[in-house]
């Protein structure tokens, strides 16, 4: 890790940034694409640390996965055993072990240090349920290994998936290929977090010909049948504008984000309304997202349930606000890349912040913040956070701004032409 001086604006931003493809819907489409009946295509996926090892677990189990200059060519093939390093990515861990209990051999997952402290449990047990052998030696975490059998009984299963729509959607998207299909059924306290992410999976299967439908609040059902393969074109990643938009409310400038969808099953579209109850102007036109800052920043209280992911730019915006914020619903941010609630009440406290940290969210009392280090905890959207908070702070340090190739392949560079521009 190398600390980078995140860079200080001398003066407010006016920029189009073009977004990368979505993580989300780039491992969503790599993975039906495995399970297809014949080649399929991916144009415009993202090219990440998470979509790279997403691929890289498919390739492992027998899938071909070839470039075509910037498209992928996604090949099925007889599926058997290996290794998947799952590097810290969530959809990895949680997505591959239902396609791995379709392989003909035993699949062994283990990824980063800290891969290993996030929860998985719930999706051992819906495995089991479902008649998939699973050795985790009775951990609920990784590493563990998939005994694949080349068949899954399927049916119903009940699940807490109370720390991760993700253990939801992984299900999902390997129950068609399941003798009975799939059915999971939601047993925990309170409504499933990140929905969005759930709709998305359903939108996905829909668009490959799978019948997969939502019952009521806390169920949802895949029918077995084939997954048609498809030509796909992935939208922008809506969540990794972020801190780009945030750049436009701390500087009081202007963003352009072409490409931004008019209707999608993002979650970072809810953007859009956060940044302008924060203060900015906000503008969708055909041509794109616009976004102008107004030279004021207003606290604000959001229920972030469903948008997690944004939660470290939308506190690092806080921080920098005229007024209190709260933010709550966010709980299962403590089993995300690090614990984000801990992780942000930590470095904005240490900069000379005021935050009150609650069981599930953050109440942010903006005060003058100083220069110092900030640690981004291995975690993509921290360091991030950090880059948003050096606009308006002098002599901020980020320790690991390698973490954003995660997600965006080259963050310091867009950060740079963000503010040459």
């Amino acid at each position: 890790m190398h600390s980078w001086a995140a860079p200080r604006a001398d003066r407010a931003v006016h920029a189009s940034v073009q977004l990368p493809g979505s993580k989300s819907l780039t491992n969503r489409l790599l993975l039906l694409a495995a399970l297809a009946e014949g080649p399929s295509r991916l144009t415009a996926p993202l090219r990440a640390r998470d979509t790279l090892l997403m691929a890289g677990a498919l390739r492992a189990l027998g899938v071909a996965v070839d470039d075509d200059g910037p498209d992928w060519v996604v090949t099925p093939g007889a599926l058997h055993g290996g290794h998947v390093d799952t590097g810290l990515a969530g959809t990895v861990m949680r997505f591959v072990p239902p396609v791995a209990a379709l392989a003909d051999g035993p699949v062994a997952f283990d990824g980063d240090e800290h891969a290993r402290e996030r929860p998985m449990g719930s999706l051992v047990a819906g495995l089991r349920q479902a008649g998939v052998d699973v050795d985790d030696g009775g951990r609920g975490r990784l590493p563990f290994t998939v005994l694949g059998s080349g068949a899954v009984p399927g049916g119903t299963v009940h699940i807490d998936a109370s720390a991760s729509s993700q253990f939801v959607s992984a299900l999902l998207l390997a129950g068609a290929r399941y003798d009975k299909g799939i059915e999971v059924v939601h047993t925990g306290k309170g409504r499933v977090p990140s929905q969005p992410h759930i709709e998305m999976t359903l939108d996905v299967l829909h668009t490959a010909g799978v019948g997969a439908t939502r019952i009521g609040a806390s169920t949802w059902q895949v029918p077995p049948g084939p997954i048609a393969a498809g030509s796909w074109v992935v939208e922008p990643d809506l969540s990794n504008a972020a801190p780009f938009l945030a750049a436009a409310l701390v500087t009081g400038g202007t963003v352009h984000v072409p490409g931004w969808p008019a209707a999608t099953t993002q979650a970072g579209s809810a953007l859009r309304d956060l940044v302008a109850e924060l203060g900015a102007a906000v503008e969708l036109s055909a041509d794109g997202l616009t976004v102008r800052g107004t030279g004021t920043i207003t606290g604000m209280v959001a229920d972030l349930r469903d948008v997690g992911e944004l939660t470290p730019v939308l506190a690092a915006v806080a921080a920098l606000a005229d007024s209190q914020s709260s933010f709550y619903g966010i709980g299962h941010l403590r089993g995300h890349e690090t614990d984000r609630l801990a992780a942000l009440c930590t470095e904005l406290t240490r900069l000379g912040g005021n935050v009150t940290e609650q069981s599930d969210g953050l109440t942010i009392t903006p005060q003058p913040l100083h220069g110092g280090t900030w640690h981004a905890y291995a975690d993509h959207r921290m360091a991030t956070a950090g880059a948003v908070l050096g606009l308006a702070v002098d002599g901020i340090e980020v320790d690991d701004i390698a973490s954003t190739s995660k997600t965006l392949p080259d963050f310091p560079a867009m950060w740079s032409a963000l503010l040459d521009s």
